[in-house]
């Protein structure tokens, strides 16, 4: 029962079979029982893989971050970048130029649609849309578009697969010293 596979709660791997005697090599592999109906994950993977995907992703929102201050750089804005990153849940990024045509777009946004950045680019944020996208929500978001203030919604969009989810938006506006409009920015994620 030491050696049952279904109750580890951790997997400890012995790669050097050099150093046991072929004797103790058939004990020890004839008494580990290995059931596989009782199929059962191991505890410690998950932990890992928790720790993992989260230092993961918070690296991928620095990159993120890094790029969009470089576009601020080029473009002059004068909005504070890392505030709209820290006050808003999102895992895709659209930045489009004033007349919404996509500059760039983040992995997650790949991830969440299955566009790639080659795809989107050029293209405005519509093509994501679809049949069961409201009339009355793509009105919202061209008025709000053209009152140059930060708004938050949601709708619903089509995956590269025509698969339908609900995406919340937030939009900001990015503006130069002369407080004009250059670029938009979308910050988004999917809402089950």
């Amino acid at each position: 029962m030491k050696q049952d596979l279904n109750n580890m709660m951790c997997l400890d791997i012995y790669l050097s079979g050099n150093t046991l005697k072929k004797s103790d090599q058939k004990i020890i592999s004839n008494t580990m029982e290995d059931d596989c109906s009782k199929l059962m994950p191991l505890i410690s993977w998950g932990m890992f893989s928790e720790h993992y995907f989260k230092k993961l992703n918070t690296s991928k929102k620095c990159m993120d971050l890094k790029k969009i201050k470089s576009f601020a750089r080029k473009y002059g804005w004068e909005n504070n970048i890392e505030t709209l990153f820290k006050s808003v849940d999102f895992s895709a990024i659209i930045l489009t130029d004033k007349n919404k045509k996509i500059k760039w777009v983040n992995d997650g946004f790949t991830d969440m649609t299955g566009y790639t950045k080659k795809e989107a680019i050029k293209k405005t944020a519509g093509f994501l849309q679809g049949p069961k996208t409201s009339k009355r929500k793509k009105a919202e978001i061209e008025f709000k578009l053209k009152e140059n203030k930060p708004f938050k919604t949601s709708l619903i969009n089509y995956r590269k697969n025509k698969s339908i989810y609900t995406c919340e938006v937030h939009i900001f506006p990015l503006f130069n010293k002369v407080r004009k409009t250059t670029h938009f920015i979308a910050l988004e994620r999917e809402v089950l």
